[in-house]
């Protein structure tokens, strides 16, 4: 058995939360005290990375420390296998008790079930913002009230009741801000003044992927009058716009953006306010404030529980040897390139936050630029709990990092690969790629299989390479340009070299001048 001395572990995760919302990354455009409170204390990241954007992928690897055609989990519909060794199991047969509260989104039914965990509470699927539902090994419970605050209640209790003589690991994980960004009416004041329009915010996609271009997740083409908070009249397509899934089961739609839009007349469906636009922008930049109105108030309520949860460490002498993590299963855009939503390895999506305090361990007010993956979470647990770190994990303990010891063979790349080509909602293309410090090279395979088991095929293969540098906002592809040729193959090499080291199989035909 390991020392008793060993921390306790809280690892707090939103759903869908762009590092941009949270204040101590710089964008100016909410303030969230308490989060900011665990970088001022701790370290924040710039360069955590995930490994597939989207949310039921990058829990497994969180999970499992593997990669998702190792776990199995590689789409939003798949399942994990109950009996998948995981970093929970690890750490409760190293004498840690641990808990699982809130978003699972891996599964239900016994098969599916959290596994490793002394006590679990979990919403089903994608959960409810208010009154929702929640299971546990006892069945089905309805709690009243907001999500985020119940989480936490949970959460808090379960650190309460545990037993004081072993050190603990809690996930904490909130549906919020997940879509359709219901807020907590006690927020419903806050961010009524403009945020400031993306720079991209009407990126045209040129010199860029064609996946770029035909992806459906455009603020001013896609939101829905749920998404939104708008009242949805009654009417065809002709007058409200489409439906998001063409199923006759789905009754939201997108709110539309027709050419004369003197004519639309949209309705808060809280107060009745009715909006009406002169031109084509104002009713785009109308939709663009609404979604980071309501996006940025979501956030308001997890800032305030993690004060919460802040305060009770504080209040019960637990805050010295605890390790406080908070992070998001991926990224997500905030009107950049014109759009919400995740998915792409663009850096909005890309890029989780990450930031993570432990006062025995991570010296204050330190940022790392080294890069990480979320692969690397479950090894770190492990290497802090001073347990050993399996052999099927994939992912790289990162504690020197937390420790300003850079190695000097560190690994300054980030891999991704998401699998669901051209889903139903979104029509996101299937790609992988790798990110060092200063580029990015994606390729866009575009045949795996559909949602509806189809191959869709047609679509063009195609390269981008962007130099982060120079291109930040990653507008042009230089993949063919002649001065980039040597940086082609040089990442085209460390794409291969690491997919060769974790096992995926690369669908691309390799350049004749490697």
């Amino acid at each position: 058995m390991a020392p008793s001395n060993r921390p306790n572990i809280i690892f707090i995760m939103a759903d869908d939360h762009a590092s941009k919302s949270i204040s101590c990354y710089g964008a100016g455009i909410n303030h969230t005290p308490n989060l900011d409170r665990i970088a001022t204390e701790g370290m924040r990241f710039n360069h955590c990375y995930v490994t597939n954007s989207i949310c039921t992928p990058s829990r497994a690897a969180i999970l499992t420390g593997t990669h998702n055609h190792v776990n199995g989990v590689m789409t939003l519909d798949s399942k994990i296998n109950k009996h998948m060794p995981n970093v929970a199991k690890q750490l409760r047969t190293g004498g840690y008790q641990t808990a699982m509260v809130g978003k699972w989104h891996l599964g239900e039914g016994k098969d599916h079930e959290p596994t490793g965990f002394d006590y679990w509470s979990v919403v089903p699927g994608q959960g409810e913002y208010h009154d929702p539902q929640f299971i546990g090994p006892e069945g089905v419970t309805r709690e009243s009230g907001y999500a985020t605050d119940i989480i936490t209640d949970k959460s808090l209790d379960w650190i309460r009741n545990r037993d004081v003589g072993r050190p603990f690991f809690l996930m904490c994980h909130h549906k919020a801000p997940h879509r359709s960004w219901e807020y907590d009416p006690k927020h419903r004041h806050l961010y009524t003044e403009p945020v400031r329009l993306p720079d991209t915010f009407s990126d045209d996609y040129k010199n860029r992927a064609r996946a770029a271009k035909v992806a459906k997740m455009r603020v001013a083409e896609d939101l829905t009058y749920m998404d939104l908070g708008l009242a949805q009249p009654d009417g065809g397509s002709d007058l409200i716009g489409r439906k998001m899934i063409d199923a006759w089961w789905w009754h939201d739609r997108k709110v539309p953006a027709p050419q004369d839009v003197t004519k639309l007349r949209l309705i808060d469906k809280e107060d009745g306010t009715i909006f009406t636009f002169q031109t084509p922008q104002e009713l785009a930049e109308f939709k663009f404030q609404r979604y980071m109105q309501r996006y940025l108030r979501t956030i308001q309520s997890i800032d305030d529980n993690v004060g919460r949860m802040l305060d009770f460490l504080d209040d019960q002498g637990l805050a010295d040897n605890t390790i406080v993590i908070y992070t998001s299963d991926q990224g997500f855009f905030l009107g950049e390139h014109g759009w919400f939503d995740k998915r792409f390895m663009y850096e909005e999506s890309f890029q989780m936050p990450f930031l993570i305090r432990y006062p025995q361990g991570i010296s204050p007010g330190t940022i790392c630029d080294d890069i990480i993956s979320n692969v690397d979470f479950a090894p770190t647990f492990l290497d802090f709990a001073q347990l050993r770190i399996p052999t099927y994990m994939q992912g790289v303990t990162f504690r020197a990092l937390l420790e300003q010891k850079t190695p000097a063979d560190w690994q300054q790349v980030a891999y991704h690969r998401y699998w669901m080509h051209r889903d139903i909602i979104h029509e996101a293309y299937a790609h992988y790629g790798v990110r060092d410090q200063r580029y990015k090279l994606i390729y866009w395979y575009n045949e795996d299989f559909g949602l509806d088991g189809t191959r869709p095929g047609g679509a063009e293969k195609e390269w981008e390479l962007f130099d982060c540098q120079e291109d930040p906002l990653e507008l042009f592809n230089c993949y063919n340009q002649p001065g980039y040729r040597s940086v082609v193959e040089r990442m085209t090499r460390l794409l291969e070299d690491k997919m060769l080291e974790i096992g995926d199989e690369p669908v691309h035909t390799r350049i004749e001048s490697l």
